[in-house]
């Protein structure tokens, strides 16, 4: 197994000899294309690497596929002027050429700079500037070219917008120049050669309440993620992996290339136009899905079919992230599949930092346990680990060793890298709290938590409740400002198919979530929506939802005034 050229030991017996024992050798100036790629490619060149389909299409490629391919695209992209350093722009969807392109970049050493095709001229500009984009490549999804051209005029860095669809006015045609384009690239040298500290990969984070800030990954960070994949998801060598993320998000790099495929599973992609939950396991049982990862809400969504109708005998393992976990939905899973779905936490920050390991009992809705590689804590407002039970912030320690896959800092923001670096630790600004087994369980970010007649309140522990309630399909739980008691529990909720918006189903959820949680955490003002403000990358929008109560209240006490 090519995982053995970067670990010593690939079997472990308990997660306490994973944690001790687990080390990864960095080899001098590591490339994913030329170490990983390539080096299958010349081991075992017939090794399935990407299985991608449509819902028209398949296609299968190999590690020799995948060389030639990207070594003809890096031959593409010189053409054009990219040269390392220069960022370039993908916003491909799940399209197979993001995996061509992506490979180049690495080649060359310019910096991959994933990006959702959701976005709006606005985002783009935005991104551009922030990040001297040189050139945009994409897909000709309806509007977004549309899109990208309203950008142009005040994005000066962009030199090329190449698309690798049809022929489109001002566009370069990926595919006019690919065939003819020479199959061999060399292995830059001298200056042009990329070292572990150079900048690889940027990705924008969804920007909840702020601009979205630029994670940057240098050349090291894919070995961060053999944790991840070979002992968090649990690939199977010669397996298929899918991870339900679209490219422009940081998780795809969880789940779609580099930990996979070091581990020696392939890498599986289906280009959906939308998620519809019956297909979606249509498509696991033909392809023999061997390991699967998706956020709780993708779960929810498929226990609503009838699992008896798909073959899902090849899945192995399931893992969730993104979102708390609720016991309701662990349940269910294991009793129609016999599979515990095992929980994690990371950041686009980093790699895999938390999770429920396979020699762990899942305890649904905790996290799990540190990642070997990561040393966490949890700290209280002044600086000190907090007890058992007892709720902070989530930090990494970095005063004997740094995580491979933790990031190199936020692009071109020294102010914001220094205001999360201090003293020897990474601050994530997430909350947690940690049970006697050592178990962390998520609270939430640091500006969510609510906090009521004297008691702090986790949104996330709230709304795990409420969707057990059956006419909840999707939930926010935010606070309310309230004079007698600083704030009070609001839930925003999309209700289930079947079920109306009444005063009478309101008072049914409140009393639901008093028998079985302490009643200052049920919620107090329940409003029901058809949606939940989201960001681009689906993660609830909780700020939007205050930000307009705010006013609301503002709005009120001011008429009451004028009054």
């Amino acid at each position: 197994m090519l995982l053995d050229e970067f670990i010593d030991q690939t079997i472990y017996n308990s997660y306490e000899e994973l944690k001790q024992k687990f080390a990864i050798h960095i080899p001098d100036d590591f490339n994913f294309a030329y170490d990983v790629v390539d080096r299958y490619a010349e081991l075992d060149p017939q090794k399935e690497a990407l299985v991608w389909i449509d819902d028209e299409e398949e296609k299968i490629f190999t590690f020799h596929d995948l060389k030639i391919a990207s070594n003809k695209t890096a031959n593409y992209l010189r053409m054009l002027g990219i040269k390392k350093g220069d960022a370039v722009m993908l916003i491909l969807r799940r399209r197979y050429e993001f995996w061509f392109f992506l490979l180049a970049l690495h080649r060359i050493g310019a910096i991959a700079v994933p990006a959702t095709n959701m976005l709006l001229t606005k985002d783009i500009e935005y991104r551009t500037n922030a990040a001297s984009i040189k050139a945009i490549v994409t897909y000709d999804d309806s509007g977004l070219q549309e899109q990208i051209e309203a950008a142009m005029p005040t994005s000066p860095s962009v030199k090329h917008l190449v698309t690798i669809g049809k022929q489109r006015k001002g566009w370069k045609t990926f595919y006019n120049a690919f065939p003819d384009a020479d199959d061999e690239f060399e292995r830059p040298e001298g200056i042009y050669k990329t070292c572990n500290n150079d900048i690889m990969l940027l990705y924008f984070t969804s920007g909840t309440s702020s601009y979205p800030k630029m994670v940057q990954h240098n050349y090291t960070y894919p070995l961060g993620h053999i944790v991840t994949a070979k002992y968090w998801q649990n690939v199977q060598e010669n397996g298929r992996h899918l991870t339900i993320a679209e490219t422009g998000w940081a998780k795809a790099m969880w789940g779609k290339i580099y930990g996979q495929w070091i581990a020696g599973s392939a890498v599986f992609t289906y280009d959906m136009l939308g998620f519809v939950p019956g297909k979606m396991l249509e498509v696991m049982s033909k392809y023999k899905i061997t390991s699967f990862c998706a956020p709780p809400t993708v779960y929810r969504y498929l226990l609503q079919q009838d699992f008896s109708a798909y073959d899902l005998s090849a899945l192995k393992y399931c893992t969730t992230a993104g979102e708390a976990l609720n016991a309701d939905i662990f349940n269910k899973f294991l009793a129609k599949t016999g599979l515990s779905m095992r929980e994690g936490y990371g950041q686009t920050e980093c790699t895999l930092a938390i999770g429920n390991f396979p020699w762990m009992a899942p305890r649904p809705g905790s996290m799990g346990k540190p990642a070997p590689g990561y040393n966490i804590d949890i700290i209280d407002a002044n600086g000190n680990p907090c007890k058992a039970n007892e709720v902070g912030e989530i930090v990494i320690h970095l005063n004997e060793s740094r995580p491979f896959g933790l990031f190199a800092g936020y692009y071109r923001d020294q102010k914001m890298t220094e205001s999360v670096f201090s003293t020897d630790l990474y601050h994530t600004g997430d909350t947690a709290w940690k049970d006697e087994d050592g178990y962390f369980w998520f609270v939430g970010r640091t500006d969510d938590l609510i906090k009521t007649s004297g008691y702090r309140v986790s949104p996330f522990e709230v709304e795990s409740t409420l969707q057990q309630h059956p006419a909840v399909l999707e939930c926010a739980v935010t606070g309310v400002n309230d004079r007698m008691r600083n704030q009070v529990v609001k839930a925003t909720i999309v209700l289930s198919k079947g079920f109306e918006a009444t005063k009478e189903l309101a008072a049914d959820i409140q009393k639901y979530t008093k028998q079985v949680a302490a009643s200052y955490k049920s919620p107090r003002i329940i409003e029901f929506v058809s949606e939940l403000p989201k960001t681009i990358s689906g993660k609830i929008r909780r700020a939007t939802i205050r930000e307009t109560d705010n006013t609301s209240e503002n709005e009120k006490n001011k008429d009451e005034k004028e009054s």
